[in-house]
C-alpha cells in the first residue's frame, strides 16, 4: 500500500466522521457554482434588473466564498485535534513529523477535491431549476440553459486555492506534542468547568450596553459599530462563562436538580457548553445576521404593501413651480386612456412654512387651504364640510410609511393650544382639532399639515414673496383616483396599473436626464413593483446564504458530538451497569443535544429582534415583531429537521453499547 492509498483509506475509514463536513463543504460549492451560472450567463447583460442582480449574486457568492473559508480551516483544525491518539500511534511506528504532515495535505486535499466535484455536479443538476426560480421572483425574462464553461473553471480554481491554502496554513500550526499525550488523544479527563465572576459580570455588561446603546439615535455609525461589538463580545462570555455559572447555580440547588435524571444531565451540560462555547457561539452570530437580514428585507416588504394599501391615488405629479404648461399632465392622460379607465384629477396646492415655538426653535409644516382640504377629504376618508373661523386651524400629523425625520410630531407645533406662523407671527392660530393620521402619506414629505382659512394662504405666500424677493409659488400637487384600479389587491405584473406605471416611471426618467425637470412624478404601483423586485432579488439571495449558515451549523454539530461519542459511550455503558435505563438515557442525551441546537435559534432571534426593531422603527413606521418572528419560526423548523437528523444517529450509536 503506497502513501497516496494510505491517505485515502483513512478518510473512508473515518467517513463517518468527515460525512457532515464533506456534504456540508459540497453545498457551499454547489451555491457557489450556481450563482457564478447566473452571473456570468450572456442573457443577463441584456436584462433591465439583469446587472444589478448579477451584481447582488457576486456579493453573496463572496459571503459564501468567506465563510467557506473559516468554515473549512475550524472544520480541519477540529478534525486535527480528535486524532491525536491516531498521530501518537503513527509516530511510535516510525512516522516522521514531514509524513504525518504529508498525509495530513493529502486528505484534506483528497476530501476538498470530492467536495468540488460533487458540489459541481449537483450544480450542474439543480443549474436550469436555479435559472428559472432566480428569474420568476426577479421578474427578469427567463433565461436559457447554456454550458457554464467560465462558471465551472472560476469554481474549481476558487475551491481549489482555498483548499489548498487552508491545508498549507494548517501544517504551520499542528502543535508537536509528545508522544504520551497524542496517545492519550480525548481520554484525558476533563477538568471540571468553573466560571469566572469577574468575565460573567462582564459578559453582562457587555450585553446591556449593547442592549441599551441602541435605544438611543439609531442613526449614528458610531452607535452601530459600539452596539455590534459589545453585542458580539457579550454573546462570547454569555456561552463560555455566564451560561456555565448559570449550570453552576442549578448544581447547587439540591431541591429542584438532584431528581432523577436531572442532576445528570445537567452536570454534563457544564461540560458541553463549555467545550462547545465557540461553536455555539459562532453560530449564535451567524444566525443573528441572517435573522436581521431577513427581518429588515420582510419589514420593508410589508412598509411597501402598506404604502401601496395606503395611497389613495394611483398616479402623483408634484411640481416645484408654477408650471407654463400642462404637457405633463397631458402625458399621463394619455397613458390613462390608454389604461381605457376613468380617472379624476384633483389639484393640491400646499406652501411650506415654519412654525416658531416659545424656544425660539424652528419647525418645518405645509398650509393647506380649507376648501382644498373638504375637496380631498372624500378621497381621502377624512371627515368633510370642516369648519374653521377667522383664526382656527386644524393640524393633521402625517403617518408616513418611510419616516423621514422622527423629530416633527405635532407636539412641537402646538405652544398652548396654538400655532404661531414664522411668516405671520404677529398673529397665533388656534388649533381647533388636531388629527393623527396616515391618509397623506403619499405627499413626498412628512412634515405636518395645517390647515387654514383661504385668507391666511394669501398672506402667508405674500410674506413669503417679499422675504424671498420673489414669486413664492406654492408647491402643486396633481393626484389622479382610478377607482377600477382601487380593488384592494396588490398589483402583478402584467396588471394594467403595473404597465401604466413602468410606462409613466421610464418616460419620466428619461425627462429627468434630459434637462432639470421642475416636477417629480411618482406611480403608487411602479414604486411597489419596484421594491418587490429589489427586496425579492435580495430575499432569494439570502436564502441560499441562510441555508449554506444552517447546514454548515448543523455540520459543527454533529462533528463536536461524534467526538465526544466515544467518552460519552464509556460515561452510558458504566451508567447502564448500576441501573441506568435505556430510555433514561435517551432522554438524558435528547435533552442535552437539544439545548445545543436550540439556545443558539432563540438566542440569536433575540438579538435579532432587539437590533431590528430600532432600527427599521428608525426607517419605516411599520411593525417589525412578525418579521422577526417569521423569520425565527423558519430557523426553528429547519434547525429542528437537523435536530432530529443527528440526535437519532447519536442515541442509536449510544444504544448499541448499552447494557
Amino acid at each position: 500500500m503506497n502513501f497516496p492509498q494510505f491517505a485515502f483509506n483513512n478518510v473512508r475509514r473515518n467517513a463517518r466522521a468527515y460525512i457532515a463536513y464533506f456534504l456540508s463543504s459540497s453545498f457551499m460549492v454547489m451555491i457557489f457554482f450556481a450563482y457564478s451560472v447566473f452571473i456570468y450567463h450572456p442573457g443577463v447583460a441584456n436584462s433591465e434588473m439583469g446587472p444589478s442582480s448579477a451584481t447582488s449574486m457576486q456579493i453573496a457568492a463572496f459571503i459564501v466564498y468567506i465563510f467557506a473559508f473559516f468554515f473549512v480551516l475550524y472544520s480541519i483544525s477540529s478534525f486535527l485535534k480528535s486524532r491525536n491518539l491516531e498521530f501518537g500511534l503513527l509516530t511510535i511506528l516510525g512516522a516522521r513529523p514531514g509524513q504525518i504532515n504529508k498525509l495530513i495535505f493529502m486528505e484534506n486535499m483528497l476530501i476538498g477535491f470530492f467536495a468540488i466535484v460533487t458540489g459541481l455536479a449537483g450544480g450542474m443538476l439543480l443549474s436550469k431549476l436555479f435559472l428559472l426560480l432566480s428569474t420568476r421572483v426577479i421578474g427578469i425574462d427567463d433565461l436559457p440553459f447554456y454550458w457554464p464553461v467560465k462558471a465551472i473553471l472560476i469554481t474549481s480554481i476558487s475551491f481549489i486555492s482555498l483548499f489548498l491554502v487552508i491545508s498549507i496554513f494548517t501544517l504551520l500550526f499542528i502543535r508537536k506534542n509528545r508522544v504520551l499525550e497524542l496517545l492519550q488523544g480525548n481520554a484525558k479527563p476533563k477538568k471540571q468547568p468553573k466560571a469566572s465572576i469577574l468575565l460573567t459580570l462582564l459578559g453582562t455588561a457587555l450585553l446591556a450596553t449593547g442592549f441599551f446603546t441602541l435605544q438611543i439615535e439609531i442613526g449614528s455609525p458610531t452607535v452601530l459599530l459600539v452596539a455590534a461589538i459589545t453585542g458580539i463580545a457579550g454573546t462570547y462570555f454569555f456561552y463560555s462563562q455566564l451560561s456555565v455559572f448559570i449550570v453552576r447555580l442549578l448544581q447547587r440547588s439540591r431541591k429542584s436538580t438532584w431528581r432523577g435524571t436531572r442532576l445528570l444531565w445537567i452536570s454534563e451540560m457544564s461540560y458541553k457548553l463549555r467545550d462547545n462555547s465557540r461553536i455555539l457561539f459562532m453560530i449564535t452570530v451567524v444566525t443573528a445576521l441572517a435573522s436581521m437580514g431577513a427581518g429588515v428585507v420582510l419589514s420593508l416588504n410589508q412598509a411597501g404593501r402598506d404604502v401601496y394599501h395606503e395611497n389613495p391615488f394611483s398616479v402623483n405629479m408634484t411640481y416645484y413651480q408654477t408650471p407654463d404648461s400642462k404637457t405633463e399632465l397631458n402625458r399621463i392622460h394619455q397613458e390613462l386612456e390608454q389604461a381605457g379607465v376613468e380617472y379624476t384629477e384633483i389639484r393640491i396646492d400646499t406652501l411650506y412654512s415654519s412654525a416658531v415655538t416659545g424656544d425660539g426653535k424652528e419647525h418645518t409644516l405645509r398650509l393647506m387651504g380649507l376648501q382644498q382640504f373638504n375637496k380631498l377629504a372624500s378621497s381621502l376618508g377624512l371627515k368633510e364640510d370642516n369648519k374653521l373661523g377667522r383664526n382656527e386651524a386644524i393640524l393633521i400629523d402625517s403617518e408616513a410609511i418611510f419616516i423621514d425625520s422622527k423629530e416633527q410630531v405635532a407636539a412641537d407645533y402646538v405652544v398652548n393650544g396654538m400655532v404661531t406662523l414664522k411668516e405671520q407671527s404677529a398673529a397665533a392660530l388656534t388649533v381647533k382639532e388636531s388629527l393623527e393620521t396616515d391618509a397623506f402619506a403619499f405627499f413626498q414629505s412628512s412634515a405636518p399639515i395645517l390647515v387654514v382659512p383661504e385668507p391666511w394662504m394669501d398672506t402667508v405666500q405674500t410674506a413669503l414673496a417679499a422675504e424671498s424677493e420673489a414669486n413664492a409659488s406654492p408647491m402643486i400637487e396633481y393626484a389622479y383616483k382610478v377607482p377600477a384600479w382601487d380593488t384592494g389587491a396588490l398589483p402583478k405584473a402584467d396588471s394594467p396599473e403595473a404597465i401604466a406605471g413602468a410606462n409613466l416611471g421610464k418616460w419620466n426618467a428619461e425627462m429627468s436626464k434630459k434637462s432639470e425637470t421642475p416636477f417629480f412624478l411618482t406611480t403608487r404601483a411602479n414604486t411597489y413593483m419596484l421594491l418587490k423586485q429589489s427586496t425579492a432579488m435580495i430575499s432569494f439571495v439570502s436564502i441560499f446564504v441562510a441555508l449554506i449558515f444552517s447546514v454548515s451549523s448543523a455540520s459543527f454539530l454533529y462533528f463536536k458530538l461524534h467526538s465526544e461519542l466515544t467518552a460519552d459511550i464509556r460515561m452510558y455503558r458504566a451508567l447502564s451497569k448500576i441501573g441506568l435505563s435505556t430510555r433514561e438515557m435517551s432522554a438524558t442525551a435528547t435533552k442535552q443535544i437539544a439545548v445545543l441546537f436550540y439556545i443558539p435559534v432563540f438566542v440569536s432571534a433575540l438579538q435579532s429582534y432587539v437590533v431590528v426593531r430600532p432600527v427599521m422603527s428608525s426607517l419605516v413606521n411599520t411593525g417589525v415583531g412578525s418579521s422577526v418572528l417569521v423569520t425565527f419560526a423558519a430557523y426553528l423548523v429547519l434547525q429542528s429537521v437537523f435536530f432530529l437528523i443527528v440526535k437519532s444517529r447519536y442515541i442509536w450509536s449510544l444504544k448499541k453499547m448499552m447494557v
